[in-house]
C-alpha cells in the first residue's frame, strides 16, 4: 500500500510553523486594527464567474492557476486562488454599497495550480487589506502605511524594498496600450506565446512577464510614465508626497504593473532579495472598476495581499511558546488529585501539561520534551503538606510552594519572562 503524502504543493503546519503563521496573522490583525480595519473572512470556493470575469481571461490565474470544478448541482465553482474578489463580492452580496467606507482585514488560504518553490505553494496562505469607498489618494498612503508598520513589527523593515508605479486612469491606459501595442508588433515573432496571446487583449501584462526573450523587448519598450495625462500624474503626486511625510522610502519602478486585470493608478510591491526567484512578499495596488464590473455600484477601492508562508521564512526569531509547567504526579492518591489541581491552574491562566503515565525519571524526561519551564512535582506526603515542589528545570533549583500560593508563584514568573 502506497504511503500517503500531502498533495503536491501543500504542507502541514506543525506547530513550530504554525506558531510563526500565527505571529504573522496576529502580528497584521492587531495593527489593522489600529487603522480600523475589521477583520472578515469569505468562503474558500466561489461560483467560478466571480474569478472569471474579474481577474481577466489573458491572467495566467485564470489560464492556468484556478482550481475549478463542476459541482453537483452543475454549477461551476472555483477555489479561490485571491480573495479581493471575493471580498468585493461580499461587499456587494451584503448590501454594503451605501455603509463606505469600508475596511476589511483578512486571513487564510488561496489556491493556485503552480509549479512548487521555495516560500510558493499550491495552498498558499495570506494576509491582507482592503479599502472600498476612497477616492483620494489618502486611501492608497493608508494601506500602504499600514504594510510598512505590519513589516517594521515583523522585523523585516530593513529587508524589503517597497517598489511603486502608477498605471493611471483609463484615458492614460488606453494611450499607453495603443503605443505598447505598436512597439510589440514590431518584434512579434521575438515574442512568446503568451505574450502574442496577450499582446491584443492586455499588452500591459507583457511587461510582467517572465519569460527572459519577453523582458530583453520589454527594457526598450515604451514607458508608462510619458503617457500619462496630469489628472494621474497628480494623484501620483499625492501618493508619493504622503509616503514621504511618513518617512516610508520607495524606489519607483515604471516597469511595475500588478497582474490582474482590474488593478488602475496605484501599483506596488514590497520585495526582498532573500527567498530567490519569488520577491514579492506584499502586494497590491488600485482596483477602482472592481465593484462596477461585478454588477455593483461604481465604488472605488484600493488594498493588498501578502504571503504568510513567505514572510513565516523571513522571520528572525522563532516565536515564543508560551510558558509551560509540567504537572508531576507520583502515586495513586497524587494522581486522583492532579487533573482538578492541572484545572485550576489552567482557570487562572496558565498553560499546564499533565504527565500521565510513568516513574519520575519518565514524567520528567517528557516535561523536558514539552519544553516546561517549571516541572511541579507532589506524592502522598506532598499532599498531606499541602505542598508541591517546584522546580526550575532550567536552572535545577528546586523549592516548595503551598498548593493555594501555586498559580501565584507560576504566574509571577510568567510575568517576569515578557
Amino acid at each position: 500500500m502506497a504511503k500517503l503524502q500531502p498533495i503536491r504543493g501543500t504542507r502541514d503546519l506543525l506547530p513550530a510553523e504554525f506558531r510563526r503563521h500565527h505571529f504573522v496573522i496576529e502580528t497584521a490583525r492587531l495593527i489593522a486594527e489600529r487603522y480600523g480595519y475589521d477583520q472578515m473572512a469569505t468562503p474558500i470556493f466561489e461560483l467560478t464567474s466571480v474569478f472569471a470575469r474579474t481577474l481577466g481571461d489573458t491572467s495566467d490565474v485564470v489560464t492556468k492557476e484556478m482550481y475549478t470544478f463542476e459541482a453537483r448541482d452543475g454549477e461551476s465553482v472555483t477555489l479561490r486562488p485571491e480573495n479581493t474578489a471575493g471580498v468585493a463580492r461580499a461587499f456587494i452580496s451584503n448590501g454594503l454599497t451605501q455603509a463606505v467606507p469600508c475596511k476589511f482585514f483578512y486571513a487564510g488560504p488561496m489556491f493556485r495550480y503552480e509549479r512548487p518553490q521555495k516560500g510558493r505553494y499550491r495552498q498558499l496562505h495570506q494576509i491582507g487589506l482592503e479599502l472600498l469607498g476612497v477616492p483620494q489618494p489618502t486611501g492608497d498612503v493608508e494601506v500602504l502605511a499600514a504594510g510598512a508598520m505590519i513589516l517594521e513589527a515583523l522585523g523585516l523593515k530593513d529587508r524589503v524594498t517597497l517598489e511603486l508605479n502608477t498605471l493611471g486612469d483609463s484615458e492614460s491606459r488606453d494611450a499607453f496600450r495603443t503605443v505598447l501595442i505598436d512597439y510589440f508588433q514590431g518584434h512579434f515573432e521575438k515574442l512568446s506565446e503568451d505574450s502574442r496571446n496577450r499582446l491584443l487583449k492586455n499588452p500591459l501584462r507583457i511587461l510582467d512577464s517572465k519569460d527572459e526573450g519577453d523582458r530583453v523587448l520589454v527594457a526598450d519598450a515604451p514607458s508608462y510614465k510619458d503617457y500619462l495625462n496630469q489628472a494621474s500624474q497628480d494623484f501620483f503626486g499625492e501618493v508619493k508626497e504622503g509616503l514621504d511625510r511618513l518617512g516610508i522610502a520607495y524606489q519607483l519602478n515604471d516597469r511595475l504593473v500588478r497582474g490582474l486585470d482590474y488593478y488602475c493608478y496605484t501599483a506596488f510591491e514590497f520585495t526582498t532579495t532573500e527567498l530567490g526567484a519569488q520577491s514579492a512578499v506584499l502586494a497590491g495596488g488600485r482596483y477602482d472598476g472592481l465593484v462596477g464590473q461585478m454588477g455593483g455600484p461604481e465604488t472605488p477601492g484600493v488594498g493588498w495581499a501578502a504571503g504568510i508562508d513567505r514572510m513565516a521564512l523571513l522571520l528572525n526569531e522563532e516565536p515564543q511558546k508560551p510558558m509551560l509547567s509540567a504537572l508531576v504526579p507520583l502515586g495513586k492518591e497524587a494522581e486522583a488529585k492532579a487533573t482538578a489541581i492541572a484545572d485550576d491552574l489552567r482557570r487562572q491562566g496558565l498553560a499546564v501539561d499533565l504527565a500521565y503515565t510513568g516513574n519520575l525519571p519518565k514524567r520528567m524526561k517528557r516535561a523536558d520534551k514539552v519544553g516546561a519551564k517549571f516541572a511541579m512535582i507532589f506524592g502522598d506526603d506532598e499532599l498531606a503538606k499541602g505542598e508541591i515542589q517546584v522546580k526550575d528545570l532550567s536552572t535545577g533549583e528546586q523549592k516548595a510552594v503551598a498548593i493555594d500560593d501555586l498559580a501565584r508563584e507560576l504566574l509571577s514568573h510568567k510575568e517576569e519572562a515578557r
